[in-house]
């Protein structure tokens, strides 16, 4: 078997190995928790807009911003996640987004008044622009080929399980009165962001990171522990050495300098493709609706018949609890079966559900509350989540977070997160608008046919990408042997082993 060293696979070595090394497992589960924290804030904030809207007296456009601010926070905090990133590594890049996640927490529990919860969803929401760029990167960089759908899958997995633990922490602390109940909600995200920020120093930095900073003994050490067996190590981190545009000297090019040229002012047609890519799946994901759904599932579920506080929010723990499990079924399918067909399985999915939520909660505003229509509308809202949970949600951050190349990956991915959080903010703080002007079903009508659009641009622009090396992915859209010639490359790859 022919690997990017150019070199046949040593005796015994198993660069694509069948099992998953747990020292990555390990890196990519702590790191994953900070999506946890995002997630819980997400669906926490569901219920808790119910309460607070009844404790401080503010109006549905209110709502709208509270809801949507942290989106457009988030936008700040991912332009600025890509560069840090490479700045101070991956691994502090995790530990301040905890930090931040710990101060907009505080705040948001502390809330004494509109403007002072706007100030902690505000800090938050940074915090989550960098959560949503670094955690899956991180994990990308450093699982195998083999594994690496499923280990770059856990940070959306981890923000629904979020999700739903905000909905049951809705459940629970709604019981309480309402000046306590909505604050100790909010303020519960500070716990785990505390844990997190330490627990994070106690993990390894990406080998990948390490290497474009010319640490190449450190790298090597990393990639002996994420690697099943030395062989495997050794042909991994010869890949990282080709890509890494190894000096004559051996040393390695400083990493940022003119990144943002090679990205978006002059790239080359692969990139110029790859950014594309990245770009319009980040932007569908929001587009589709899925924000509509989770955010305000609530009011979904009010339109469709269900009155009482209580049943709203154990309604919503279900689409919590739907969302979680189809997100595990595809961290297992996505190795397996492939980003592609997940993908355009998924979107086909979301057409159906989201037309036929639209039908449903159509007739229901027109004809009144058939029971039929009713329960078409609930039936339809779950399955929305659960087509979204097993491909375009997962994939969104996977695929973005592996087409880039090495030197251009955390900033590429930031500009994805952007459009993700610029599309977030859009659908989250203009739904209840638009909803008063054509309708909830007719905003779902809507969302169906952009999700018709999606299909067709994941179908045409989205190459398979299961299985291969991160260093091979740039071949996918027409970059060819990005490295340049491989035996010049091998020759300095070999050059800088011996070195270290």
């Amino acid at each position: 078997m022919v690997h990017a060293g150019g070199h046949n696979s040593p005796a015994g070595s198993n660069p694509n190995p069948t099992h998953m090394n747990k020292f990555a497992f390990g890196c990519a589960v702590v790191a994953s928790i900070i999506s946890i924290i995002f997630g819980y804030d997400t669906g926490v904030m569901s219920g808790a807009r119910i309460f607070i809207q009844d404790d401080l007296k503010i109006n549905d456009d209110q709502v709208e911003v509270l809801m949507g601010i942290l989106n457009l926070c988030a936008l700040v905090g991912s332009l600025t996640a890509g560069k840090t990133s490479d700045v101070i590594g991956r691994r502090y890049t995790i530990a301040l987004s905890s930090v931040i996640f710990l101060v907009g927490s505080v705040v948001m529990g502390y809330g004494p008044n509109y403007a002072v919860l706007m100030v902690g969803r505000c800090i938050a929401g940074v915090g989550v622009g960098f959560a949503l760029m670094i955690a899956p990167v991180y994990s990308a960089e450093i699982a195998s080929a083999s594994h690496r759908g499923f280990l770059t899958s856990l940070p959306e997995l981890c923000i629904s399980l979020g999700i739903l633990l905000g909905y049951v922490s809705n459940y629970f602390f709604g019981k309480l009165t309402l000046k306590l109940g909505w604050r100790l909600m909010l303020g519960l995200a500070a716990i785990p962001s505390m844990i997190l920020a330490f627990g994070i120093l106690k993990m390894p930095e990406s080998p990948r990171w390490l290497v474009m900073q010319g640490r190449l003994e450190e790298a090597k050490k990393i990639m002996v522990l994420i690697s099943n067996t030395e062989e495997e190590a050794e042909e991994r981190f010869r890949d990282i050495l080709a890509a890494a545009e190894i000096e004559e000297d051996g040393a390695v090019k400083a990493v940022g300098r003119g990144v943002w040229r090679e990205l978006v002012i002059n790239p080359t047609p692969a990139v110029r493709l790859i950014l594309i890519a990245a770009v319009g799946i980040h932007f569908f994901e929001h587009a589709t609706g899925i924000e509509a759904v989770v955010l305000y599932s609530p009011k979904i579920f009010e339109k469709a018949g269900v009155t009482s506080k209580d049943k709203l929010l154990l309604a919503t723990v279900g689409v919590g609890l739907t969302k979680a499990v189809f997100i595990v079924i595809a961290t297992f399918l996505l190795d397996k079966v492939g980003r592609r067909k997940l993908l355009l399985t998924s979107t086909g999915g979301m057409v159906f559900a989201s037309t036929s939520l639209a039908i449903g909660l159509t007739i229901v505003h027109r004809f009144g509350r058939l029971v039929w229509a009713l329960r078409l509308s609930i039936v339809s809202a779950y399955t929305f989540v659960a087509f979204f949970s097993i491909g375009l949600g997962p994939i969104t951050w996977v695929y973005s977070s592996e087409i880039f190349p090495l030197r251009l990956r955390a900033q590429g991915a930031s500009i994805g997160v952007a459009v993700n959080r610029i599309m977030n903010a859009t659908v989250s703080m203009s739904f209840l608008s638009i909803m008063k002007t054509i309708t909830m079903g007719g905003v779902f009508f809507m969302f169906a046919g952009i999700a018709v659009v999606a299909w067709w641009f994941f179908f045409f622009m989205l190459p398979e990408t299961k299985g291969l090396p991160l260093e091979e992915i740039e071949k996918l859209f027409g970059g060819g042997d990005a490295r340049g010639d491989r035996e010049g490359l091998e020759i300095q790859a070999k050059r800088v082993n011996n070195k270290i």
